[in-house]
């Protein structure tokens, strides 16, 4: 109960925080940079660079009510069919402006579904993509998969095209919490899909699980966890649900009183915790897992840790260009996202212009705040020595900010010879702790819970 208390104390069950797959924050974004920045931005890439592309499918067949991306849900293919069009145009655009020299080296089709996709816009995307840039030898080509809504023709173009990790949501195989999100789909669907992808020669898979679902407990989430294992991932992300009712207006078709408090939260996380690391896979970060051979493992074992908008990743891409409705980009020298509706979106490109319409262009203390978060959230750890190897002397004006962090945090944390740690017990405040070093932050700010 000491423990408990300390962490209570801590604000561990009352407080929101960001999620920190950014630095500066999305909600820092403003109009002030938008469609010229990202014109220069791209232009000013160096020879040699390795890009990420991020493609955003906005569409869904089903809307699950949890879910709080950038999407809407459709009865027919012809909104879609409108959407890749307008895709095709902006693909083309970026093809003229990125300079020469540059290639890709990581690609990723979120949503939205982009098994929403036939088998012949599967064809045509990726067909416009590698006009884009010549693609690296061992570039990794990434989709999120609803189970739902593929089939063994959709399965067969994206391995045609190149598909070598899928990631696939799982959320809770329970009926009763499948059904307040609006999204069923049994471990039998799930399994099929699993085993179909691996027929085709697509090993790499990545299972998501969320907790602090509706009318979720302990014993309906370690049976999911169980069957996860079961399916033999690569990969395993553990999310707590992000109950944003403000922002997701979906989200109100799910009754307060059936979510998991706090400590309920707390609780059906270290279960899932201690079954994964017990079933061999190792702990990446706050909320990843992956077999030790895994590339994420190794990345994580020898430093290489980053962090983004997917989550963990070995990624280290110089820039990551965000394609569609909504996506966001970031470069070297900040942040840009493009217009959040398709209307808005369409109507941009097909008059010629870039999306972009709001970002953040980050300073040099951004930029070295931006790293400092990183690190602590991939590797529990902020060393001033080393983020002087790479930002100089400005590495020193952190020094009063960790050493607060220090004595706020003194039984969770260890500040000594320039390097902060945070120990185990910490471990579930590593997003509160990173506040501690995000210049903007304000408990007024919406976000997700910390637990």
């Amino acid at each position: 109960m000491e423990k408990i208390d300390r962490l209570t104390k801590a604000g561990l069950f009352s407080r929101n925080v960001p999620r920190y797959t950014s630095y500066p924050t999305a909600p820092q974004f403003h109009d002030g940079v938008a469609s010229d920045a990202f014109d220069g931005w791209v232009k000013a890439l160096p020879t040699g660079s390795k890009l990420s592309i991020y493609v955003h499918i906005p569409f869904c067949e089903r809307l699950c009510w949890f879910c709080a991306c950038r999407t809407q849900g459709v009865k027919s293919m012809s909104p879609v069919e409108a959407y890749l069009d307008i895709l095709k145009v902006e693909i083309a655009k970026l093809a003229e402006t990125i300079p020469k020299g540059v290639t890709i080296a990581r690609l990723h089709w979120g949503g939205g579904s982009p098994t929403i996709l036939h088998p012949s816009h599967i064809d045509s995307l990726m067909e416009w993509l590698r006009e884009l840039a010549p693609f690296d030898d061992d570039w990794e080509f990434s989709v999120e998969i609803d189970p739902a809504a593929v089939n063994g023709d959709k399965l067969d173009a994206l391995a045609r095209a190149g598909m070598n990790r899928a990631s696939i949501g799982v959320q809770d195989f329970n009926e009763k919490v499948q059904q307040a999100i609006g999204r069923e789909q049994s471990f039998e669907v799930t399994r099929d899909i699993v085993d179909g992808l691996r027929a085709r020669g697509i090993n790499s898979i990545n299972l998501d699980i969320v907790y602090g679902l509706p009318y979720q407990d302990a014993d309906a989430l370690g049976k999911t966890v169980a069957q996860v294992i079961e399916l033999n991932p690569d990969r395993v992300a553990l999310f707590g649900y992000a109950h944003v009712p403000w922002m997701a207006k979906r989200q109100k078709m799910i009754p307060e009183d059936s979510l998991p408090g706090p400590m309920d939260r707390f609780n059906m996380f270290n279960q899932a915790y201690a079954a994964l690391k017990a079933a061999g896979y190792v702990p990446i970060g706050i909320d990843h897992f992956a077999k030790p051979d895994d590339s994420l493992a190794i990345a994580a074992s020898e430093g290489r840790l980053r962090r983004n908008f997917q989550g963990y990743t070995d990624d280290v891409c110089t820039a990551l260009v965000g394609l569609g409705a909504s996506s966001i980009s970031r470069f070297p020298q900040g942040y840009v996202q493009n217009r959040a509706t398709t209307n808005a979106y369409a109507k941009e490109i097909t008059a010629g212009d870039w999306s972009a319409t709001r970002g953040i262009a980050m300073s040099g203390d951004d930029q070295l705040r931006s790293r400092a978060i990183e690190t602590l959230m991939c590797d529990f750890t902020v060393s001033l020595p080393a983020l002087a190897a790479e930002f100089g002397d400005i590495a020193e004006t952190l020094r009063p900010d960790l050493q607060k962090i220090a004595a706020d945090f003194p039984n969770f944390t260890e500040f000594t010879d320039g390097i902060l740690t945070i120990n185990d017990e910490g471990f579930h405040l590593t997003r509160i702790i990173a506040c501690g070093l995000d210049a903007y932050h304000t408990t007024a700010a919406k976000h997700s819970q910390a637990i």
